[in-house]
């Protein structure tokens, strides 16, 4: 028995039934099991294998900061995506985690940011100029170059070679859709093996960390100072006054570029498509960027209180949270609202489902974002679009500001205009946007 309250069960025989359309999109066919059995549910995935799929926020708060010492991530991030970007602060655990986090987090304080603020925005700027006035275009390509750039700007400055960043950008990517194939089709590990596909992903690994260790060896010969994210990393030290093993470096280097391109690139075309929906924002976030440059104020400033465009990025995350779901395993046995969980079981919290659940938010489904005008403190309790608990995503602050200056940049100099009847979603690692197809005009 795994519980005291019995926890509903979806049979192996549904998911296997639905299994095509789960590989597609799985989140309707977990939210058709919310509605059907409540806030949680287990969910049959082999014939000893089952997850335990939630949308109880107290839960999660329960288990990603209340109790979290008891809770590691899943295989999903500690073996799976560590065979390709291998163990830095987001698939690590333990001490090791504890050391790199206390390491790595002041060069993600919001001092040691307002020094990159510059040269994000100029990477930014000069990544709008690929955008055709009056034409119809998918405009994700350009954001996912465009987070790119700025977190290779940002860590790098002008060290990496354009042809080695576009090799790495490839890298990235394929590696991510093939982990995606890896977990929704577990049933053919055995010809990815055989077929030779893992091991060409493996191989690409290879290749991206040579690339960067290239880049690396180079900026410790020199004696120049970028102050850029690769200076921090250097510079810092643990509590022994040494400093990152080369291999670690790498590994942390690769988290970077992996979590911290992908998520913002999602996130900026859902805002950009929620936008072309909502006309009347766009004006309210280009009257608040116009008055705050007029104001004559820095950019760290600027960025500080453009609020109504903070609303917008909220509210965006809150219906499309681009890190849609969270996973953990719990050490030992626990015991949370009368359930009872053994060593061992896979929990998986809907992030998705806990932004959107009815008994949480007055009208889930529509764009509203007067709702975060008091910020998203408000809602600490229920809103997790970076996570939560010690756990939280280290880059917040960075995304939050890039995020506002590539809106308010290009809200001053575009209006938006939609060319699609509804926004898609594509879940994969992370939840990308489908033909986000919009127009611009140029403001005269």
């Amino acid at each position: 028995m795994y519980s005291k309250k019995e926890i509903p069960t979806v049979p192996l025989i549904r998911f296997l039934k639905h299994s095509l359309e789960i590989l597609k999109n799985p989140l309707p066919f977990h939210r058709q099991n919310f509605n059907e059995k409540g806030d949680i549910f287990r969910l049959k995935i082999g014939f000893k294998n089952e997850v335990f799929f939630t949308r109880d926020t107290a839960f999660a708060q329960y288990v990603l900061q209340k109790n979290q010492k008891n809770f590691v991530k899943s295989k999903i991030q500690t073996v799976d995506l560590v065979k390709y970007v291998g163990e830095g602060l987001l698939t690590s655990e333990g001490e090791k985690w504890r050391r790199q986090r206390k390491m790595i987090q002041p060069a993600f304080h919001k001092k040691q940011l307002e020094n990159l603020l510059f040269r994000i925005q100029d990477t930014i700027v000069s990544e709008f100029k690929n955008i055709e006035a009056n034409k119809t275009i998918d405009l994700f390509p350009i954001l996912n170059d465009l987070a790119f750039q700025t977190v290779v700007k940002s860590l790098f400055t002008k060290a990496a070679k354009s042809n080695d960043m576009e090799r790495l950008q490839l890298i990235t990517e394929a590696n991510q859709k093939m982990l995606v194939k890896e977990l929704r089709q577990p049933y053919l590990g055995w010809w990815f093996k055989l077929s030779g596909t893992l091991n060409k992903h493996l191989n690409f690994s290879k290749e991206a960390r040579t690339i960067l260790k290239g880049i690396v060896e180079e900026r410790r010969a020199s004696s120049e100072q970028y102050g850029d994210l690769l200076d921090m990393l250097l510079d810092t030290r643990y509590d022994d006054g040494k400093g990152m093993e080369e291999e670690q470096l790498i590994d942390e280097i690769l988290i970077i570029f992996t979590a911290g391109h992908e998520t913002t690139s999602n996130a900026l075309t859902f805002t950009f498509q929620l936008l072309a929906l909502h006309s009347e924002w766009q004006e309210k976030i280009y009257a608040e960027w116009e008055n705050l440059k007029s104001d004559e104020a820095d950019l760290m400033t600027r960025v500080s209180r453009s609020k109504v465009c903070q609303q917008v990025i909220e509210e965006s995350m809150r219906l499309y949270p681009p890190a849609y779901f969270i996973d953990r395993v719990n050490i030992a046995d626990d015991e949370f609202g009368g359930m009872s969980f053994q060593a061992g079981s896979n929990l998986l919290f809907s992030v998705y489902e806990m932004h959107r659940h009815p008994d949480l938010w007055e009208n889930p489904e529509t764009f509203s974002p007067e709702r975060f005008k008091d910020g998203e403190r408000k809602f600490s309790s229920q809103y997790f679009p970076f996570g939560a608990g010690p756990r939280k995503c280290i880059g917040n602050n960075f995304a939050m500001f890039e995020m506002i200056i590539a809106v308010s940049e290009l809200v001053s100099r575009f209006k938006i205009h939609a060319d699609f009847d509804t926004i898609e979603i594509m879940p994969l690692i992370t939840l990308k946007p489908k033909n986000a197809f919009l127009r611009f005009e140029e403001r005269v």
